[in-house]
């Protein structure tokens, strides 16, 4: 196509040329002038290498010269996170430019035209090549990013988020400092990568950070971020898990406080077998007593600071309390037990609630405070 001669000018002024693609991109594309000293460098690597292997593809045309290797393999894989697909197209668009409109310099006016020729299709095969550069990036990325998500959310669950996991989740993306809450449920039924995948999704619309992942036969999903609402954000997320109970924890501020909040979805995701309806979601808070029943360590604390603690502290309303459970939830029973007027057996039990927040006319929360009497007093 091109003489020999022509193909020695274009090496020649290789690096002139790839100070010319450097001087033009400095001059039109704002993210170029934004890029660290490393990034720039990186991508001027790659427009010297495309101008190089465009010299050999048009030296030897006839040859399948492997343009994803020649051109990209010249920078290290993290140009594919600090340049985007379609800046890497204005990059080759650029590039293609700048040969482009110095042709007159070292092309014969005889060739010019089929030189021009040469450098469309050769900008044709770049771009196909810089697209099979991304989605193998990103097939690969998202492996990895999979991996990682996991091993976070392992460390999370077992209270041991290192500096190191930390930085980890700030890689994914996880940015929040405020508070973040804990979700668990069963994974779902189908096509469980998919529905992650349009979870995530959801999250990024309603300006939410997630991480997600798979314990066993339970699906965690932890969320922060600036769209965080602790009344909605359950409801919202709730719908990309699988059939059953979903449980929330209480806000808890920062990564390294999450543990906790995770051990605690899990014991109430395992203690909302026991109710035939489970709200979804349902607080970890509601499922106190089953998860004491359970062995849960934590939830045997809370209920005695929530309940029996307060209640202790008035012999009057501890009294009133275990007979009021004691002679079947009945006024006039309790006051026969205590001597005292059914009315002041109904002011206790509303003191009761005031001190305690459970009603014990509501038959689940009276489990509650039978639960932490016994813990109590045992």
């Amino acid at each position: 196509m091109s003489s020999e001669s022509v193909n020695s000018r274009l090496s020649e002024a290789s690096g002139a040329l790839a100070t010319a693609v450097a001087n033009t991109m400095e001059q039109t594309l704002p993210w170029y002038r934004e890029l660290g000293a490393q990034e720039r460098s990186w991508v001027g690597q790659v427009a010297q290498a495309g101008i190089q292997a465009f010299i050999d593809w048009n030296s030897h045309p006839e040859k399948d010269i492997a343009l994803t290797s020649d051109v990209f393999g010249a920078a290290p894989r993290e140009l594919t996170r600090a340049v985007t697909f379609e800046q890497t197209v204005a990059l080759v668009r650029t590039t293609i430019d700048v040969v482009e409109s110095s042709v007159d310099s070292f092309i014969p006016p005889q060739e010019q035209q089929q030189f021009r020729e040469a450098v469309l299709r050769y900008s044709r095969e770049i771009a196909f090549s810089a697209a099979e550069v991304y989605a193998r990036a990103a097939e690969a990325r998202g492996a990895w990013d999979a991996r990682l998500e996991a091993l976070i959310i392992d460390a999370l669950m077992r209270d041991s988020a290192t500096d190191e996991i930390l930085s980890q989740a700030s890689a994914l993306g996880w940015s929040t400092t405020g508070s973040s809450l804990v979700m668990a449920g069963s994974p779902p039924e189908v096509d469980a990568e998919a529905a992650l995948s349009v979870m995530r999704r959801a999250a990024i619309n309603h300006s939410l950070d997630l991480l997600t992942g798979v314990q066993g036969t339970v699906m965690f999903a932890v969320i922060g971020g600036s769209g965080l609402d602790s009344d909605v954000t359950p409801r919202l997320i709730t719908p990309y898990f699988g059939p059953g109970a979903v449980v929330v924890s209480d806000p808890v501020t920062g990564l390294t406080n999450i543990g906790a909040a995770a051990q605690a979805c899990a014991s109430a995701y395992r203690a909302a077998a026991s109710m035939t309806t489970p709200p979804r979601p349902v607080h970890v808070s509601e499922l106190l007593p089953e998860r004491a029943v359970l062995g849960d360590f934590a939830a045997k604390h809370e209920l005695i600071a929530r309940i029996y603690r307060p209640l202790a502290a008035d012999p009057a309303l501890l009294d009133t309390a275990v007979a009021y459970l004691d002679n079947s939830q009945s006024l006039e029973a309790t006051g026969r037990a205590l001597f005292v007027h059914p009315n002041t057996v109904r002011y206790r039990l509303k003191r009761i609630a005031d001190h305690t927040g459970y009603d014990l006319t509501n038959s689940r929360e009276a489990f509650a405070v039978r639960v932490s009497l016994v813990l109590g007093r045992t």
